[in-house]
């Protein structure tokens, strides 16, 4: 998988990427060839005290050093650059694949890991990039280039890079495969802490309100003392690599003076080769430190990286159609033909055998107990579900066959969760129509029983709006929400129980406002109170994911158990009350 990620989203920039293996291979040369030429002073010009010799030589290795820092630091910033672009490839990746999810999907991840992929995730593997193009292309070039100029200097001596080489690579090997499941684990329990701040920050009210804080903060202390255990046992492995690495370097140096020292004595080797072999020797073990560091990343990258094809991978089940239908004629005519869903995995159907018709110019208005099958019903039409069964109709046409941008046009949808984005008033109701003017905003908020309020403030339709619309109460979201439809003026209406935050007097108001506004659309309210559909063209009562009643008010209190009981439960409450 990470081969995968990293070759679909690093081949736009094969060109930044062949250009910083050139520059690392011509300053790795550069590097390769200083201590031969500090070996020619030491041997040549010292010794023989040719001042001349040590200044033109000693000037040959500042223009080699000099090559060697400019092709590094041209290399690193590419190679950094070149990271940071594919971060960003990968994140819009992530991000437009999870716009394309429908509620399912979201609802089989799940927000927080969702955050942390596109996040943390990416950033892992961006390091091992940038790791990638700083070190490990300089690595096997200093590695093989080291071996061949130490071979050449003194062969005697040559067995010393032939143990220590593979001992630091099994070393620090054995110690990087034990680092492997740490990662994984670190990885999810990163999820689990997301989660539970995720929750505690969303469900702040509900922890205060029931005094729940020792709870929570036990609760968060549990899933960050997870994280910092596996974190500590990952450092504690990686803290032995270095001490490993300079333990085996420092054993080499010492053999190198050792077994050199008796070859200087014997005159088969020189003070100057015997520098620059100490030098091959501990460019190669930095160059196997430092692949073997990069190394150490790729078991996090590759977990990150199965995580991140996780999400790339899987396919939204409301699919767009192959052949689109991008216009079409009709006044918004919305029809339910044997329509029935299923969750994955569930035992019965959520919904079954629907068959409905919500006709333009008419109000119909849904009704039933919680967990009847409401909220998912309405859900079909705009396809954030598909129905597994049966049809659902704009106009006559599938909406699975209807371009998704044609059928959203025609839908003006306001959730039973009324949600808000962070920034004004006006920005939050152009979500409806990006090119409404100001007066079609007022408007809007008028009918929507919501301009006295946006006026009472001190910036009006500039008045900031926080984060999901904390800053105003609930009853204030849902007229935004309901507002922000309206900017919309579209052919189909969908209330999800959009009007339980109202009291009854706004309740009512709003509804007689909207009369005039929605006379040629068609309105689908889902409510729970029975005075808010009472005067609705069409009443239709769900029960267990069926339809069991259909009619008007006058009608259903004769036909219908079920909608008699939920009109009297509701009149007992009020007389109680």
């Amino acid at each position: 998988m990470l081969i995968r990620v990293l070759r679909t989203h690093l081949r736009p920039y094969a060109g930044n990427l062949s250009l910083v293996v050139v520059l690392q291979l011509v300053g790795t040369i550069a590097s390769l060839y200083l201590p031969t030429l500090n070996a020619d002073i030491i041997d040549n010009g010292v010794a023989k005290g040719d001042t001349g010799y040590i200044v033109s030589t000693g000037g040959w290795m500042l223009a080699v050093s000099l090559v060697q820092i400019i092709c590094t630091i041209t290399a690193v910033y590419f190679g950094a650059k070149t990271a940071a672009l594919f971060g960003r490839d990968v994140r819009a990746a992530v991000f437009h694949r999870v716009g394309e999810f429908s509620a399912r999907e979201v609802n089989q991840f799940g927000a927080p890991t969702l955050i942390s992929r596109s996040t943390n995730d990416v950033q892992q593997i961006q390091m091992l990039v940038v790791m990638t193009t700083t070190m490990l292309v300089a690595a096997p070039i200093t590695m093989i280039g080291g071996v061949i100029m130490a071979v050449r200097l003194d062969v005697g001596l040559s067995w010393l890079v032939a143990v220590a080489v593979p001992l630091l690579a099994a070393c620090v090997g054995f110690i990087a495969s034990r680092m492997v499941p740490q990662f994984r684990k670190m990885q999810k329990n990163i999820d689990g802490v997301n989660r539970v701040l995720r929750e505690q920050i969303t469900g702040i009210r509900v922890v205060r309100a029931f005094v729940r804080e020792p709870h929570e903060v036990e609760r968060f202390g549990e899933a960050n003392k997870n994280l910092t255990d596996t974190a500590i046992k990952a450092g504690r492995l990686m803290a032995l690599i270095f001490p490993t690495v300079m333990l085996i370097l420092n054993l080499s140096s010492v053999a190198v003076l050792w077994f050199g020292a008796s070859r200087i004595e014997d005159g088969t080797l020189e003070v100057g080769a015997l520098t620059a072999f100490l030098s091959y020797l501990i460019q190669i073990l930095f160059s196997v430190m430092m692949g073997v560091f990069v190394m150490i990343m790729v078991p996090r990258a590759s977990v990150c990286a199965d995580r991140i094809s996780e999400v790339l991978d899987t396919d939204s089940s409301v699919r767009p159609p192959v052949t689109p239908i991008k216009t079409f004629t009709g006044r918004g005519q919305l029809v339910f033909e044997h329509a029935a869903f299923k969750y994955p995995g569930a035992a019965e159907p959520v919904l079954h055998d629907i068959n409905l018709v919500a006709s333009p110019g008419q109000t119909t208005a849904i009704i039933g107990s919680t967990g009847a099958g409401k909220t998912t019903l309405l859900s079909l039409v705009p396809r954030l579900f598909d129905a597994t069964e049966g049809r659902v109709l704009v106009d006559g046409i599938d909406v699975r066959e209807i371009e998704p941008e044609a059928l959203w046009e025609r839908i003006g949808l306001v959730p039973q969760r009324p949600y808000l984005f962070s920034g004004t008033v006006a920005s939050n109701l152009r979500y409806g129509n990006p090119d409404a003017t100001d007066e079609e905003l007022w408007e809007a908020l008028e009918i929507a029983q919501g301009k006295d309020f946006v006026e009472a403030m001190a910036e009006g339709l500039e008045a900031p709006i926080a984060q999901g619309g904390t800053n105003v109460s609930g009853g204030q979201r849902q007229r935004l929400a309901i507002a922000r439809a309206l900017v919309r003026k579209p052919e189909i209406y969908l209330f999800d129980d959009s009007f339980s935050a109202l009291d009854l007097s706004t309740d009512a108001r709003l509804r007689a406002a909207l009369r005039p506004v929605t006379r040629e659309a068609c309105m689908v309210i889902v409510a729970q109170r029975v005075s808010t559909i009472i005067d609705a063209d069409q009443i239709v009562v769900l029960e267990d994911g069926a339809i069991v009643g259909k009619g008007t008010h006058d009608e259903l209190l004769e036909t219908c158990p079920t909608y008699v009981e939920i009109v009297e439960s509701q009149r007992s409450a009020e007389e109680a009350a």
